[in-house]
């Protein structure tokens, strides 16, 4: 674990990038039907989302494109953008070829013009970022005003829970490096992500022209129960500790 001040605008990560390509189509596999996407993250963003008919959508990191076909199915127009080509096959083919797909990375200009979306989504994205900024200056030029900004992330406590407990004295106010190796398919991912504390999420969006609208800690679905009784077995209404989601407005 390195920490590191928060100063420097993010660079792409060839290591990173083509550590999703590696184990692409278990990954998109495994987000089709796992607990974290199936039972939490995506029913959590859509139940956000509210009414998305006729809604111009950026998916921002769009993966094998479950969340673009949830919110296509709901009657927007939907882009999905991510910077590993071969999760976008993955996207391509759930998707079907005439898809919007694009191979595009978050740490770059977008490569679209102002105000083209209602609306933009960044599902578990942000935190593979160390600076936040150009990123969300990008996602606040491209929405039109008032347009909104849904996000999840690992929750910083979480992760900050557990790192104490596995015997790491990190500091929880600084921006750190953690890089993880995620095994799938007998491939290795080696795959680095940047934790931060609640504080400097929100400094990040306020100063890049947004209003924080909701933050949320979010029940996972029903079903979730019984998968991970050990987990949600004292929960009253399935609520765990694990991501965090925002709904922003563009001011």
């Amino acid at each position: 674990m390195t920490s590191v001040p928060e100063g420097h605008a993010f660079t792409a990560d060839p290591a990173a990038v083509s550590g999703y390509d590696s184990i692409a189509e278990d990954y998109a596999a495994e987000n089709e039907t796992g607990l974290l996407h199936a039972y939490y993250n995506r029913p959590a963003i859509l139940e956000l989302a509210g009414n998305m008919s006729g809604r111009r959508i950026l998916d921002a990191s769009c993966g094998s494109g479950l969340l673009f076909a949830a919110l296509r199915a709901r009657g927007a127009g939907v882009t999905g953008i991510d910077a590993s080509a071969r999760m976008l096959e993955q996207a391509r083919q759930h998707l079907g070829a005439d898809a919007d797909v694009r191979v595009a990375d978050l740490a770059d200009p977008l490569p679209f013009p102002d105000d083209a979306f209602d609306d933009v989504v960044a599902s578990m994205v942000l935190h593979y970022l160390r600076d936040w900024g150009p990123t969300l200056a990008e996602l606040r030029r491209v929405l039109v005003p008032g347009g909104r900004l849904l996000v999840s992330v690992e929750h910083p406590f979480a992760n900050f829970l557990g790192q104490r407990l596995a015997g790491d004295p990190t500091n929880y106010f600084e921006v750190r490096n953690r890089i993880e190796e995620w095994t799938m398919g007998g491939r290795t991912a080696r795959l680095s992500f940047w934790d931060r504390p609640l504080h400097a999420m929100t400094d990040a969006f306020t100063a890049a022209g947004f209003r924080i609208g909701v933050i949320s800690e979010p029940p996972a679905l029903p079903a979730a129960r019984d998968l991970i009784p050990e987990v949600l077995g004292e929960s009253t209404d399935n609520r765990f500790l694990c991501f965090l989601f925002f709904v922003l407005h563009a001011a």
